[in-house]
């Protein structure tokens, strides 16, 4: 027998029993889905806190009060940056193509009978470029309105739709703690990104919020929560951490240990990277289980054909088959419906996907590796778990085989 022949008779075979064959498969269709489906929830999750960290601004870096060491100790965030930082980094770095600051707080938002708790960001006219943002009514800040502490105040696109609805916000007075603030602009929504929600939050200059909101802290200077700036292209980000790090070691008049801590978008998506990665391929581990289960299934009931089958084996042998196509036969039949099973498998796995993709807002991630790995490793797992009934059915002495026929 050719191996075409044998194929067609495991088909046969199998179709004449397609119940059992069906719910043998079984297992290989959990099995294949799932690492497929785990894969690809695993790599669309990955894709989407990427596009998140990406939406904070290109070739961003951040410096952040305290060293890990301090961050670690104490609750309280520690008062090491100032404003001037941030105007010294954008005078005397030549890498960076802009440098804002912020000044984070919980204020209470008044507008006639409204009341809502919001994130006041005081900011500098520089935020819109090197956050990556666009104001869609109105206008932003300016120079003058920092330098003369001016109570303006620029909307998110999901706050302003809260307290105005329809209405156009823009030269109407709100009220935060007793001041009055005029809305200037409205951002563009854009959407939360790592935790901080621009469209809800408020944008003042960060001399007023520090002067009317917040109150200056910090012995040194208008104390800001971080400072964000922005590297000239990609090839510049290393650059510009060192050179920052340089400066304000100077002006912080350090020996030891820094007193604060530089984070860029590419240390970001590393390690975004190695926990995700690490999560999918403990999600495909955990998934592949139902592989071997289905592959155990898969071989018991291969034992059972061959007890079913012994006078076929024996005729076949009395007519001159050799224990090679014997062996041959059983394990192609075990190869087909596992390999059966991981093509509709991976239907169900790509349907899954899909459907993650289309009701979270995770992206629909299909591997193609994953695929293929899924496929062959179901092909493999019915012939390793085939070996075994097709060895006992090819050592099957005939005579035996047709007397207990």
């Amino acid at each position: 027998m050719n191996i075409l022949e044998s194929v067609k008779m495991a088909g046969t075979t199998l179709l004449s029993n397609k119940l059992r064959s069906a719910l043998t498969m079984l297992g290989i269709v959990i099995g294949n889905a799932s690492v497929i489906a785990m894969i690809g929830i695993g790599q669309g999750g990955q894709k989407y806190v990427n596009k998140q960290l990406e939406s904070l601004g290109p070739n961003v870096i951040f410096v952040i009060p305290g060293n890990q060491e301090t961050q670690r100790i104490s609750r309280d965030v520690p008062k090491t940056l100032v404003l001037e930082d941030a105007l010294a980094i954008a005078s005397q770095v030549p890498t960076v193509a802009g440098v804002t600051a912020e000044l984070n707080s919980r204020q209470v938002v008044t507008y006639r009978n409204r009341n809502t708790d919001v994130n006041i960001i005081g900011t500098t006219p520089s935020f819109l470029v090197v956050r990556d943002f666009e104001t869609a009514k109105g206008r932003f800040f300016t120079d003058i309105d920092m330098k003369r502490s001016n109570q303006v105040i620029v909307l998110g696109a999901d706050l302003a739709e809260k307290l105005f609805g329809n209405a156009n916000p823009i030269g109407q007075q709100m009220r935060i703690k007793n001041a009055s603030f005029q809305i200037i602009g409205v951002l563009t929504p854009k959407g939360s990104s790592v935790g901080a929600d621009y469209d809800e939050a408020a944008l003042t200059p960060v001399t007023t919020s520090a002067n009317r909101l917040v109150g200056k802290t910090s012995p040194y200077g208008l104390e800001v929560s971080y400072i964000v700036a922005s590297a000239k292209n990609s090839d510049s980000v290393d650059a510009a951490e060192f050179q920052i790090t340089n400066l304000l070691r100077l002006r912080h008049k350090l020996i030891d240990e820094n007193d604060f801590t530089i984070r860029t978008q590419k240390d970001a998506l590393q390690t975004v990277g190695q926990i995700t990665g690490a999560l999918t391929i403990m999600l495909a581990a955990i998934s592949s289980i139902s592989l071997v289960v289905g592959g155990i299934g898969i071989m018991n009931i291969m034992l059972v054909s061959v007890t079913e089958r012994t006078q076929e084996i024996g005729l076949r042998k009395a007519i001159g088959a050799t224990q090679q196509d014997i062996l041959l036969q059983f394990m192609i039949e075990a190869v087909v419906l596992s390999a059966a099973g991981g093509l509709i498998g991976t239907g169900v796995g790509i349907g899954g996907i899909l459907l993650v993709g289309a009701l979270t807002p995770l992206e629909a991630a299909i591997s193609p590796v994953a695929i293929a790995l899924a496929v062959s490793v179901s092909g493999g797992i019915g012939l390793f778990f085939g070996v075994v009934p097709a060895r006992r059915a090819a050592k099957l002495d005939p005579i035996v085989a047709l007397r207990s026929a």
